[in-house]
């Protein structure tokens, strides 16, 4: 008898063959709920209150100059003939893009069982939230007089005026709202199991209040559980189709004129893919010190890194093909506006732009190829800050070298941004880690739930299952 159950024990695989583990060291549950809860636990830092500090008095500047620009007018802008879209839209694009990657870490590698997920989605997605809430400012103080705005929602008037359905810049109003809805809903699903955590480890009795509130009485039951997963795959199903439309939908704003260098079907596919490129760029810049600042190295350990690099590569080269796609259809359509538009790009006025594009987003993410690049978290770091800064430029380029040529040389004209638009876009820095830091504060930065079922002690049959190497839960 005892020889039949050594056949049927488990035998751990070779050496050779094992995963890396997704948390390393092999940390019990209990040491996960402490390393993951105790960042919100512990005494305020030091650091944490210098870097709001620059951050609420960078957001204050943003919103004093939007106050500017509504007693003003948009002539405080650098905008002019021809160049009618500026800085404005560039940021607007560029933030949604860095929106991109939450979500899709969160929802399409979820449907995907993409494991490796669980240590970064909760960063990613209040990331996309955050990000949203930057990109959402530009689209109203863009159309100057900024008490119009809300005649781009569809509500019934006396008059009969609706807005104008067939612009894609209403479908933006309703893509990216709905965008942002999703997010918040998915992103707040996730954390009703780790806030019920805090709530249990909370000594206070006002902490205890606020995070039973927002758990919304969860008790981990297997109902409760089954409901949650329920919500959770539905939320990510709704989701992913967003990934793809939002960026698409805002690609057709420039897509469905007849500009040259606008007019082209490429852009949904190419924006979308420049939109995770760009996310998962900005997931790399704030994980990376976050993982050394909070002591997380053994949750996101250099796998997730590597496995982030490998998508950013991967995304940052079917960019590069977009971009070789553009010049090749230019010539090959054999319109010579179309040709003068991308001659105009690498060689005219702003060339500078241009090749800053193609360095930051082609040449230097090809480093991504060598695993010693990928394990460096120095030149990790800055390839991803370059990344960031090349999809800015990439939006400049697209936005600027197209309008600043028109059809007649008398209208040409050299965009220069004013320092209004320079010290707004600055400002939404400080509004995004205003809130990113209040995230960081008092919410589990990792998902704790998500990353204990995905280690072995989470798994009856793996040799380590049923939580044999203690810590308890």
């Amino acid at each position: 008898m005892a020889e039949a159950i050594d056949h049927l024990r488990i035998v751990p695989p070779p050496r050779e063959l094992e995963r890396v583990p997704l948390v390393a060291n092999q940390r019990g549950l209990g040491w996960l709920s402490d390393a993951i809860a105790g960042i919100a636990e512990r005494k305020t830092p030091t650091w944490w209150w210098v870097a709001f500090g620059i951050s609420v008095v960078l957001m204050s500047v943003c919103f004093s100059l939007i106050l500017y620009l509504m007693s003003t007018g948009v002539g405080v802008w650098g905008l002019g003939h021809p160049v009618m879209w500026g800085w404005a839209i560039v940021n607007f694009v560029w933030w949604i893009g860095i929106g991109h990657a939450g979500t899709l870490i969160s929802a399409i590698l979820f449907l995907l069982r993409q494991r490796w997920r669980t240590a970064v989605n909760r960063a990613a997605e209040a990331m996309t939230i955050f990000a949203v809430m930057c990109a959402g400012i530009y689209p109203v103080i863009h159309i100057g007089r900024i008490w119009y705005g809300w005649w781009l929602l569809p509500f019934p008037n006396s008059n009969s005026i609706w807005p104008q359905f067939r612009s894609p810049l209403m479908w933006d109003v309703f893509a990216v709202s709905t965008y942002f809805t999703v997010s918040v809903l998915f992103w707040y699903m996730g954390l009703i199991p780790d806030l019920a955590v805090m709530r249990d480890r909370s000594k206070s009795r006002l902490r205890q209040a606020l995070y039973g509130f927002f758990a919304l009485g969860w008790t981990g039951s297997n109902r409760h559980w089954s409901n949650y997963e329920r919500a959770y795959l539905i939320l990510a199903g709704l989701s992913t189709p967003l990934v793809l439309s939002v960026h698409s939908i805002v690609s057709l704003d420039f897509a469905v004129s007849q500009l040259p260098g606008w007019h082209t079907t490429i852009f949904p596919p190419y924006f979308v893919a420049g939109a995770v490129f760009s996310g998962f760029g900005m997931v790399l810049t704030l994980l990376i010190p976050i993982r050394k600042i909070c002591k997380l190295e053994e949750v996101i350990t250099m796998k997730h890194i590597e496995v982030m690099c490998k998508v950013t590569l991967a995304t940052g080269s079917i960019v590069g093909y977009a971009y070789t796609m553009e010049v090749f259809i230019a010539w090959y359509s054999g319109n010579a506006f179309e040709r003068f538009a991308f001659w105009n790009r690498a060689f005219g006025p702003y060339w500078w732009a241009y090749w800053t594009m193609l360095s930051c987003n082609v040449f230097i993410p090809q480093l991504f190829w060598f695993r010693k690049v990928r394990r460096n978290l120095y030149a990790v770091f800055i390839i991803s800050i370059c990344v960031n800064i090349g999809m800015w430029f990439e939006r400049f380029v697209i936005i600027v070298t197209s309008l600043n040529r028109e059809f007649l040389p008398s209208n040409w004209n050299y965009y220069i941004p004013t320092w209004v638009d320079i010290c707004t876009f600055i400002g939404t820095f400080g509004l995004f880690f205003t809130f990113f830091l209040l995230f960081m504060r008092f919410v589990p930065i990792v998902a704790i739930a998500e990353v204990k079922g995905v280690t072995p002690q989470a798994d009856p049959h793996h040799p380590l299952g049923g939580a044999k190497l203690g810590g308890g839960h």
